[in-house]
């Protein structure tokens, strides 16, 4: 057997940006152990499957899974955001110019989304995050630090709290004191897999309040050792949290927030967030670098 496959460069403006997707089409009968070594076989951060939907509301149905075999859910990551991309930029949706409504179906829960297909504008998807929620916070910041091979004072002390958010997937929001903390942060697996386990957070998103391009709020780096993923180059997931902790803290206000990730990686990403209230909404474009069959 076959499945079609591409992968799209997820909030990217040119090809080789962004956050890389895989996104194959079908797979509804492969047992899991299947789904998870295609998974490594791509070996990207995170590989999706479009599948048919199981709920009656539901357009299609998405499973993902890291490149470890770790499966991933909830909403607004580049996960979803990318299969969206790709189905709306390969004719396979029906769309109807400046918006387009869908409903997926993730981990047995259903995400509305919309696509704006507008003439001569890059085909954009915006989609609802769960509500934020927070959860734990970390106050050891000497071990904290310490677990990026930092010194204690590169915590931002003035900053929000170092705490897990929630808005899907639960991390850890850890401000250090500038770009150049954030830039030299080394993660040792072991010791910083241990405090998200005890904070009961999934990944860590560490941020400097000084980011390097204009109109953005936060300069980020993403790391979760829990999933087996040591960088990520821009991720949904953890961004809308972040954009919802800075809007309750009164580091940024509500509405557009813009966070840049990926730099250090030599991928750049723009990561555009709405937050009205606890509401998080979180939208991206993107590119599609390759496409072909995968066979089995």
């Amino acid at each position: 057997m076959s499945l079609p496959f591409a992968i799209i460069d997820v909030f990217a403006a040119s090809p080789l940006e962004g956050n890389p997707l895989a996104v194959l089409e079908g797979g509804d009968e492969l047992p899991d152990n299947r789904l998870a070594a295609i998974a490594g076989e791509f070996n990207l951060v995170e590989t999706t499957f479009v599948m048919r939907a199981t709920h009656p509301d539901a357009t299609l149905r998405l499973r993902s899974f890291t490149a470890a075999g770790h499966e991933v859910f909830g909403a607004g990551g580049h996960n979803s955001l990318g299969a969206w991309l790709w189905l709306a930029q390969s004719g396979r949706l029906n769309l109807r110019g400046a918006r387009t409504d869908f409903i997926q179906e993730i981990g047995g829960q259903l995400f509305p989304l919309s696509i704006d297909a507008t003439p001569g504008q890059p085909i954009r998807v915006k989609m609802a995050q769960s509500h934020a929620r927070w959860g734990n916070q970390v106050k050891d910041y000497a071990n904290l630090a310490a677990s990026f091979g930092l010194a204690p004072d590169a915590i931002h002390g003035n900053a929000p709290p170092v705490q897990v958010v929630d808005t899907g997937a639960g991390h850890l929001m850890v401000a250090l004191k500038d770009r150049e903390a954030v830039d030299s942060a080394r993660p040792d697996v072991q010791a910083l897999g241990a405090i998200l386990r005890q904070a009961g957070g999934e990944g860590c998103y560490v941020y400097s309040l000084d980011p390097s391009t204009p109109n953005t709020v936060a300069y980020a780096r993403f790391f979760n050792p829990t999933m087996g993923i040591g960088e990520d180059p821009a991720t949904g997931t953890a961004a809308g949290p972040l954009a919802a902790h800075l809007v309750r803290h009164g580091f940024a206000s509500p509405g557009r927030i813009v966070i840049e990730q990926g730099r250090k990686l030599g991928r750049p990403s723009l990561i555009e967030v709405e937050i009205d209230g606890l509401a998080v909404r979180i939208s991206a474009s993107g590119v599609m670098a390759a496409e072909g069959k995968l066979w089995l």
